[in-house]
């Protein structure tokens, strides 16, 4: 008897460790990626802040050909909503809604993914003049995860997950407005 309650002693001390330690791990993460287009501001602004352009350029928006897509409101204004759902357990279903437009400056989303989990994050896409005909453009996302599941975070990556995403759709981007 003395020795099963050491065992569940020491059990429950391995179990409590880490989940004291979560208690203490930021539970919000940050991703940003930026890319140089040689186009003027006002006509890379013009086209980002559309969220059907998206289409063209994310790298989500390919994952899935047979991808239902749906719209509702006017897009390039606040309150626009894009809809997808796939059978593909990586892409899942979901929405983004166009929360601010500052014009020709920013425009924020709130994305809420239903399935394969449900959870709402913040995005956002930015552009900077540096020249008459050179536009940077900065893409971001801003997330958080709750107790106890922030403890996870330090083992995510996820620069190498969003990030890389985020990379290969500003290169589309590029491409789609340099051609």
């Amino acid at each position: 008897m003395k020795t099963l309650k050491k065992i569940l002693i020491v059990l429950g001390i391995i179990i409590a460790i880490p989940l004291v330690l979560a208690l203490f791990i930021k539970k919000e993460y940050a991703v940003e990626e930026e890319i140089t287009i040689n186009k003027p501001k006002k006509e890379v602004f013009d086209y980002i802040k559309h969220l059907k352009n998206q289409n063209e350029y994310s790298k989500w928006a390919t994952m899935d050909p047979n991808m239902e897509k749906s719209f509702r409101g006017t897009d390039g204004t606040v309150g626009f909503i894009s809809a997808w759902k796939s059978e593909q357990e990586d892409v899942g279903s979901g929405e983004q809604e166009i929360t601010a437009i500052e014009e020709g400056e920013r425009i924020d989303f709130e994305l809420r993914f239903f399935e394969p989990f449900e959870s709402s994050d913040k995005a956002y896409m930015i552009t900077e003049s540096v020249a008459p005909d050179k536009t940077v453009v900065k893409w971001g996302f801003d997330g958080k995860m709750d107790y106890p599941m922030k403890l996870m975070l330090p083992f995510m990556d996820f620069e190498g997950m969003i990030g890389d995403d985020f990379l290969t759709g500003l290169q589309n981007l590029k491409e789609e407005l340099e051609n």
